[in-house]
């Protein structure tokens, strides 16, 4: 078991690893969600409620993961400082889902109804500062060099953020504004976490760097396994075709519309058109997982996570170099 909030996510991630090893994580990672309930304590009931309504949803806790699995490439670590620094980066995290929500009028987060379903958009966008602010104090009481790392990684989530809202330029490649925007909206918060776990352990300059190319293409792994999960998948606590609905250019959905194939004209149609429609949306889902689009978006998640493991090399050997190598065959799994 790994944690109570998501042991089979998590399990399924990093899969089989010592006992000893796998009992600390666990026990670190406990430690981390009920810390992270308390972080979202405020001054009144309702903004406690609100600031913990997408925590106690639950979620796969990837980047407190990440932080503890590079903390742990020490012997000896300060695991107070481990759990902060996780905090920092979920927080961060979760603070940015209700903003993300709103720009895309989710309705369903994690199986539960989003913050601004429940409530409004106000509430949610307030909520998201909310947890943001919780953040910034808990990395302050961790070293200026955290709170630099923490400015610079939010600057980069806004940026892509901003990306992503604009739209590519004129001329400008789809596919290459959209993993632009994937590096800085996933994969700067996932290589934070996996520099912060390494800070944490007080490893040296060749380590923090491979860490911090590791976690950024393993970020975006993870968002690109996310898009095929979008199409293919029925139970991940999201409604599926949500992204497709909303005319979000997911990695397969790009690799589709470079078609040129005339069977192709019907799923192509739909793309371009207004999919509110229940009906129109199953059959997009259905042409979209029928479609070769489907198993290159695969083929290119399995090359990215070997390039993430190649990023591994000069860490130290251990379990903890395991567990992170692993998470590239967990995350490849997610999508298949």
């Amino acid at each position: 078991m790994l944690t109570s909030v998501s042991t089979n996510q998590q399990a399924d991630l990093v899969g089989d690893l010592d006992e000893a090893f796998t009992a600390r994580v666990t026990e670190l990672l406990d430690r981390i969600e009920e810390r992270l309930a308390d972080s979202a304590v405020a001054d009144t009931d309702f903004v406690t409620v609100a600031a913990q309504h997408t925590i106690r949803a639950g979620g796969k806790r990837f980047r407190p993961l990440l932080v503890v699995l590079a903390a742990l490439l020490a012997d000896d670590v300060d695991e107070d400082a481990l759990v902060r620094a996780a905090l920092v980066m979920e927080l961060t995290h979760v603070a940015s889902l209700y903003h993300d929500d709103v720009m895309d009028e989710a309705e369903l987060r994690r199986g539960a109804p989003t913050a601004n379903l429940r409530w409004n958009n106000t509430v949610a966008i307030l909520v998201g500062d909310f947890l943001f602010s919780r953040a910034s104090s808990i990395v302050a009481s961790l070293g200026t060099e955290y709170v630099e790392l923490q400015a610079a990684t939010f600057a980069r989530l806004v940026q892509g953020q901003i990306a992503e809202t604009r739209g590519p330029l004129d001329g400008e490649d789809l596919l290459a504004h959209y993993l632009r925007v994937l590096e800085d909206k996933t994969g700067s918060l996932i290589a934070a976490s996996a520099i912060f776990g390494g800070m944490v352990a007080g490893v040296g300059e060749p380590v923090l760097k491979a860490l911090a190319a590791y976690g950024e293409e393993i970020g975006v792994v993870f968002q690109l396994s996310d898009d095929i999960i979008d199409i293919a998948s029925d139970s991940s606590g999201k409604t599926p075709g949500t992204d497709l609905r909303a005319g979000v250019p997911t990695l397969p959905i790009l690799l589709a519309r470079r078609s040129t194939d005339p069977s192709d004209a019907r799923l192509l149609a739909l793309l371009d058109a207004d999919l509110s429609s229940d009906a129109d949306l199953s059959e997009a889902l259905g042409l979209m997982r029928a479609h070769p689009a489907m198993a290159e978006a695969r083929e290119e998640i399995l090359r990215r996570a070997e390039v993430a493991r190649g990023h591994l090399a000069p860490l130290p050997e251990g379990t903890a170099k395991q567990a992170l190598a692993a998470l590239c065959d967990g995350v490849i799994s997610r999508s298949s």
